[in-house]
């Protein structure tokens, strides 16, 4: 008989042996597979690094910042404010060429005695060379009306005053100026300021340039008026009232200690200045933005023989304003 031959151990041995080289490479290409992965995924990242950097998103899009918003001026309505002081009135005529020299547009007038017939004349449409000429050629006399036989209650009547205002500006009222009008009186019983805007506009000056015991009282709607000069040296604060945004106030009146007393009507502008003082004070501290204060110390209240001179003391003290009026008229609109 043939011996059955034994199982072939050697074979069962082989076994793990050949299995282990099969298990390594089974781990090696896994590795492989694994190690591509990942360069794979490294080289998306870059890849996608670079594509994010030069392409814009939403997310990282520069922000443009819009341009700014031109905004238009604010509207300013600026007041002219004009101040008493007799004679010396002369230099608002020269403030005014000076202004419209520098191209300041004046929206509405108020004006104080004297201050209140170059308002009128102003506010009428006539330009500052056209008041020069006015004033210049104006004869004294048509403006002076004596009281004969003199009365108690002042030697002029006004009446003169009142006709050359209402000739020269074809009998208009107050009302129907080329720009806004307010003259300042005083109420003789009450003592209280009232602000004419509308009537009769040689009356209403005339009631304005009142001073007492040198006009008489001027009589309106059962009231009598005399100086606004008692109760608003310069209007300031009537400009404001007026709807004035910016106010320009001009001050004509002489300081106590420079002013004439030589003739009684000296004596008596002086004593209207020393009464005026304080009030002055307030109101143009309170209201006027600017204040005009032409050099008029060698000129007297009552010397009319001066007015060329105080013409040009007036458009030289504008001229001397007319930077800081620029200059606080652009912060007001800009603010």
């Amino acid at each position: 008989m043939k011996s059955r031959s034994k199982p072939d151990q050697h074979n069962d041995l082989d076994q793990p042996q050949s299995a282990a080289p099969a298990a390594s490479l089974s781990l090696s290409r896994r590795h492989f597979s694994l190690a591509s992965l990942t360069s794979l995924a490294a080289a998306s990242s870059v890849l996608a690094a670079c594509t994010t950097t030069g392409t814009e998103t939403p997310q990282n899009k520069p922000q443009v910042a819009p341009p700014p918003v031109a905004r238009n001026p604010r509207p300013i309505r600026v007041g002219l404010a004009l101040g008493g002081g007799a004679a010396r009135g002369f230099a608002h005529i020269g403030v005014i060429k000076a202004l419209e020299a520098r191209n300041i547009q004046v929206d509405l007038i108020t004006g104080t005695s004297a201050g209140s017939v170059v308002a009128a004349l102003y506010a009428s449409g006539l330009n500052g060379f056209a008041i020069n000429k006015l004033a210049l050629t104006m004869d004294e006399a048509s403006i002076s009306d004596w009281a004969m036989p003199f009365r108690t209650r002042g030697i002029l009547q006004g009446i003169a005053l009142q006709n050359f205002l209402n000739t020269t500006l074809h009998d208009r009222p107050i009302e129907k100026m080329a720009k806004p009008l307010g003259v300042v009186s005083t109420d003789l019983q009450t003592g209280q300021p009232i602000l004419f805007q509308r009537g009769n506009t040689g009356i209403a000056v005339r009631a304005s340039c009142s001073i007492p015991s040198i006009f008489e009282p001027v009589k309106i709607g059962g009231h009598e008026y005399v100086d606004g000069g008692l109760v608003s040296p310069v209007p300031a604060s009537f400009a404001k009232k007026m709807g004035a945004d910016f106010v320009i106030a001009v001050d004509i009146s002489a300081r106590p200690e420079t002013a004439s007393t030589l003739s009684q009507f000296d004596v008596l502008m002086q004593t209207f200045t020393i009464m005026g003082q304080s009030i002055k004070t307030y109101e143009l501290e309170k209201y006027a933005d600017v204040v005009i204060r032409p050099s008029l110390n060698a000129m007297s209240s009552s010397d009319f023989t001066q007015r060329n001179a105080a013409i040009l003391a007036g458009e030289e003290a504008g001229a001397r304003a007319a930077a800081e009026i620029e200059r606080k008229l652009a912060a007001a609109r800009a603010a």
